[in-house]
């Protein structure tokens, strides 16, 4: 155990001092402004590289994550369904289905699933 601690130690600080010696060696900058600027054909670039994102369409696209995981999430529940106790099986789906709808009704009253404002 002592010689596998020692072993590890050991790897780890040769490990470490490549890491410091290619930094030291290496003829790359953190700060250089050519790798800082988008790239277009060589050019300074004509517009923002950055182009606005509509906020609207992400928060549809995370609607959207949302209601694909939770559907992953009920799968399971249909294939145990012959496995456990009804009562607990139906207890179980109702509480997550009147979640799932509870959130439904929450985006539909703040307008979020409306694509035009």
């Amino acid at each position: 155990m002592n010689l596998l601690l020692m072993m590890s130690f050991i790897m780890i600080i040769i490990a470490n001092i490549f890491i410091l010696l290619s930094f030291i060696i290496s003829k790359k900058s953190l700060l250089d402004r050519e790798k800082c600027t988008p790239f277009e054909c060589g050019f300074d670039p004509m517009s923002l590289a950055r182009i606005p994102f509509s906020l609207h369409f992400f928060l549809i696209t995370v609607i959207f994550l949302i209601f694909d995981v939770e559907i992953a999430l009920i799968f399971p529940m249909i294939s145990t369904f012959l496995m456990v106790n009804f009562l607990t099986w139906f207890k179980i789906s109702f509480f997550f289905i009147i979640m799932l709808l509870v959130g439904l009704y929450h985006e539909w009253n703040q307008n979020m699933l409306n694509w035009t404002n």
